[in-house]
């Protein structure tokens, strides 16, 4: 297993509480509320759980990358240039929204779907590049275990597993399993912010494992600019499972208006008139509508 020489601290932590959002949706945000706008350069972080006929129908996104990754149930995603399909518990869709997706995402079963969507954001150079999807299986994810340690490596690298995702924005998605007595050392590039946010047990992260307490699920921890990698350990008695995250910070200027994630506010204002017009990536909005809002009679 990788050694790590200096341990990322805990910086901040963040403890992500239910909202509402979309069609009667209910999401924990961590990245992108009140007290973390951004998190360079990440614009959002939700665990979402929703169930029919709640879900997040017809809605447009410019400028920045969305990560769908599914933990239970499954999810109908369909745009407004013929691209549909379902991914499941385990599936990874990365979406680059470029110039201008209009999409839906609705539950596919009965229940409860669950998952984790964030949004990554593109360099100017990046913003108004054509669409595009990866998606990948469950059983087409790279995974690794060792010594207790189960790594899903959806971007990036760990435990000698590469990842077949190409990221815009340079960036390490790591989805881990510890069970009880197990520890970690995962790398992570010296220049990139990262966080971890915490989805089943507690764990300790940091330095010392004897001074730390445990933090348990829905926790977001900001790690420290400093280090070159991650130390985390569950000292319980329960899984600990949580994702890692880094990414390249971009450095420049942001401005957000919903969906619409560009550099200044005259390319947000011209964004809302590409949306409102249908011109500029939105031309084919003017007539589609999703077969679920058709559904809804709406």
């Amino acid at each position: 297993m990788s050694i790590v020489r200096e341990p990322r601290s805990i910086a901040r932590k963040f403890l992500a509480r239910p909202q509402q959002e979309g069609l009667g949706a209910v999401v924990r945000r961590s990245i992108g509320r009140f007290e973390l706008r951004y998190f360079d350069p990440f614009i959002v972080l939700d665990e979402f759980s929703v169930s029919a006929p709640a879900g997040f129908p017809d809605h447009p996104h410019r400028g920045f990358e969305t990560v769908t990754y599914l933990l239970q149930g499954a999810v109908t995603h369909e745009d407004f240039d013929g691209h549909k399909g379902t991914i499941k518990a385990g599936d990874l869709q990365w979406m680059t929204a470029g110039r201008g997706v209009v999409h839906s995402e609705m539950p596919a079963t009965e229940g409860i779907q669950k998952g984790l969507q964030l949004w990554i954001n593109l360099s100017s150079k990046h913003k108004m590049i054509q669409p595009r999807y990866q998606e990948i299986s469950s059983a087409n994810i790279g995974e690794a275990t060792k010594d207790g340690v189960k790594v899903r490596v959806i971007a990036g690298e760990a435990l000698g597993i590469k990842s077949t995702i190409h990221t815009k924005t340079p960036t390490i998605y790591l989805d881990f399993t510890l069970k009880p007595g197990s520890q970690i050392q995962q790398p992570i590039p010296k220049s990139y912010n990262s966080f971890v946010y915490i989805l089943e047990g507690e764990g300790i992260f940091g330095q010392d494992s004897s001074t730390n307490s445990p933090i348990s699920s829905h926790n977001l921890l900001l790690l420290s600019g400093f280090g070159d990698g991650i130390v985390a350990w569950n000292k319980g008695t329960k899984i600990l499972r949580f994702i890692l995250v880094g990414g390249e910070p971009l450095g420049e200027p942001i401005a957000q208006l919903g969906p619409f994630v560009m550099n200044t506010q005259e390319e947000i204002d011209q964004t809302i008139e590409d949306f409102e017009n249908y011109t500029n990536g939105f031309e084919k909005a003017r007539y589609w509508r999703s077969q679920a809002r058709v559904e809804l009679g709406y």
